[in-house]
């Protein structure tokens, strides 16, 4: 059995604690026509790098039905950085367009199939994933970006046509899996994800 989700699986079930102090579920975001659920965390340069322009992607479509929610699977054991406090600073200075939720146990991560930060996950309106992968093709250096994958798939869906190139690989950080050395992954965890 692979890790990742492929194009067509559910969106697998959350019950997590977000910076703003409540608990968020998959069925919260139940009237969002398009739902962007994507692993990132506090310090990966490849996060911080691109938050700009998946603030503004969130921004651009939110009028169209789509909305977001970020997730922090990774180890505050092996960073620090990522541990919840600094993700309610995070949130308090940047404000993001998103709700930002604490995975402590990493299930949530195993059970998407999450890879890296940042790593996208789009759902239809049935919550069917139409889309894996990156957000766009340089995350770390955002003025080099010349494709962005997230943006042309909520245009594509939310214009009513069939998304093109539905898995990409994600670039950036491993997620940092408690108990495992930095760099490591679920087995068998790329297998659906081209290179």
């Amino acid at each position: 059995m692979a890790y990742t989700l492929t194009p067509g699986s559910p969106a697998p079930y959350f019950n997590l604690k977000a910076t703003d102090g409540k608990n968020y579920t998959l069925d919260s975001f139940q009237h969002a026509d398009i739902l962007v659920v994507f692993f990132t965390c506090n310090h990966c340069p490849y996060v911080t790098g691109s938050d700009a322009l998946t603030r503004q992607t969130a921004d651009n479509f939110l009028d169209r039905g789509v909305r977001f929610v970020a997730i922090n699977s990774n180890s505050a054991t092996i960073y620090k950085e990522d541990d919840f406090a600094h993700m309610v600073e995070r949130m308090q200075q940047f404000q993001f367009p998103w709700v930002y939720l604490y995975d402590e146990t990493q299930q949530v991560a195993i059970q998407y199939g999450a890879l890296r930060t940042p790593h996208f996950f789009v759902f239809d309106q049935n919550r069917k994933l139409v889309y894996t992968g990156r957000g766009v093709d340089n995350p770390k250096e955002a003025e080099k970006v010349t494709v962005n994958d997230l943006q042309r798939v909520l245009e594509e869906i939310t214009g009513g046509r069939p998304v093109t190139v539905p898995v990409t690989n994600p670039v950036g950080c491993t997620i940092k899996w408690e108990g495992k050395d930095k760099h490591w992954m679920p087995p068998d965890a790329c297998d659906l994800i081209p290179n």
